[in-house]
């Protein structure tokens, strides 16, 4: 499976709103947030905390975190007792993680970036031509998106 995510929609604004200074999380988000009806401000924050491995500790893939999010809001629950969409929720869930990693090899951001250690800063880093050469995000992020859009043009909502 190769997922063509420099001719998605979704997957086009995500790397566009990544190379604009957004975070992993924030762009897939972001890409998504019109259709799910969040003002862009709200979406923005709601997805800050999940940027460069949640929080900059280099854990789930920000990307990752914003296509579950956007996901969420398409398909999610809100009953704590409604275990069948809940149990359905979830095996969605790890089926767009699947396709990610099959793609990407991991979501795990610090897997994703080579890094080794656990010594990370809580300061990002500058946004220069040298940051987008050695990172792959922009094209992470890309593919977060698309993978959202494919599945939701295959399982509408």
């Amino acid at each position: 499976m190769s997922i063509d995510y420099e001719n998605s929609l979704h997957g086009k604004r995500a790397m566009a709103y990544f190379l604009e200074g957004y975070n992993c999380a924030q762009a897939v988000f972001l890409s998504y947030a019109e259709e799910l009806g969040i003002e862009k401000s709200t979406a923005l924050k709601l997805s800050s905390s999940f940027g460069a491995g949640m929080g900059r500790m280099r854990e789930v893939c920000g990307a990752v975190s914003g296509m579950f999010m956007a996901a969420g809001l398409l398909y999610g629950y809100d009953s704590p007792k409604d275990s069948k969409s809940k149990s359905e929720h979830y095996k969605r869930i790890q089926e767009l993680a699947g396709t990610f990693k099959e793609e990407n090899g991991s979501i795990i951001c610090k897997e994703l970036l080579g890094l080794t250690g656990d010594t990370f800063s809580h300061v990002p880093e500058k946004r220069t031509a040298e940051y987008y050469k050695k990172r792959p995000c922009v094209h992470t992020v890309g593919m977060a998106a698309a993978i959202l859009e494919e599945y939701i043009e295959q399982n509408p909502i």
